[in-house]
């Protein structure tokens, strides 16, 4: 408990930039605490996390996720990169790497979810995440519901294609996927490196949805935004998902990059193989 309130302090101090009344509001979090994560374990807690295998592709992902403690586990100490423990989810390059489907990938890496373990509707969610640095990297932080894509709705709560300075947010329902006009990009300010570690978080009503980094207001979507486009897709249950995919639809929309992969250029390519292509998650907390 004194570890929960202890990030949960943190964050809020982050999130209203004083120490004014932290004790007391970190209480009420840990209170109205839905779920709580830190990876403190010596693997991942399979009671809260489904791990995605071989049979799922999307998006024209360079990768294959595959369920596996080279692709999803545990570090402490030096590994860990800052704090006491992480989850981490690493890609690696391994040319003719054949699916169940018997189609051919030259990179694994790991997805993680909490489908049908961990369900909320409305709150916050939050992750505490430290990113890699490469072209055409892909990890997300995001949310989506338990039915038929895009019918119940997707919060994605942080994307990152490898550019130096932002990352995405965006939402996707019934008439406003793909290509969502419900999507903005965040800059962080001169002087702050968006592979140190940074809170990324989403308070979520039935009136809207609002997308935070550390704390601060980065997007607000309410919901005649959303039905101006189509139904509101944000009153039904939702997991989390965490993962790092490699080059594909986004990366190529953003960089351009045909080979030596689609969405992933040559120096990416190099840094996972030599082990650079991890994302480390400190913790994930969803609160009313």
């Amino acid at each position: 408990m004194k570890k929960i309130i202890n990030h949960l302090l943190l964050w809020l101090m982050l999130s209203s930039g004083a120490l004014i009344n932290a004790q007391d509001q970190g209480s009420k979090a840990v209170a109205d605490t839905i779920f709580f994560e830190d990876f403190s374990g010596s693997e991942l807690d399979r009671e809260k996390w489904n791990v995605m295998g071989t049979d799922f592709w999307v998006n024209n992902e360079q990768q294959i996720y595959i369920d596996s403690t080279a692709t999803v586990f545990m570090v402490e100490g030096a590994d860990a990169k800052g704090v006491d423990n992480a989850l981490v989810l690493k890609a690696h390059y391994s040319p003719n790497y054949i699916n169940y489907k018997g189609n051919d990938f030259d990179f694994i890496s790991g997805r993680i979810n909490t489908r049908d373990k961990v369900m909320f509707t409305y709150g916050t969610a939050a992750a505490r995440m430290k990113l890699p640095k490469g072209a055409g990297y892909w990890p997300a932080f995001w949310a989506l519901g338990g039915g038929d894509w895009p019918d119940t709705g997707e919060i994605d709560i942080m994307e990152y294609v490898g550019e130096t300075d932002w990352i995405g947010v965006a939402l996707h329902g019934p008439g406003y996927s793909g290509e969502t006009p419900l999507v903005n990009k965040y800059f962080f300010p001169e002087g702050e490196d968006v592979t140190d570690w940074h809170v990324y978080s989403v308070d979520w009503s039935p009136e809207g949805i609002d997308f935070r980094v550390d704390g601060r207001l980065i997007y607000r979507v309410t919901k005649p935004m959303v039905e101006h486009y189509g139904e509101w897709a944000f009153d039904n249950p939702k997991f989390l998902i965490l993962n790092l995919a490699l080059g594909g639809a986004y990366p190529f929309k953003t960089n351009g990059v045909e080979e030596p992969y689609n969405g992933l250029p040559a120096s990416t390519v190099d840094l996972i193989k030599h082990g650079k292509a991890e994302v480390l998650v400190d913790w994930v907390l969803i609160t009313k």
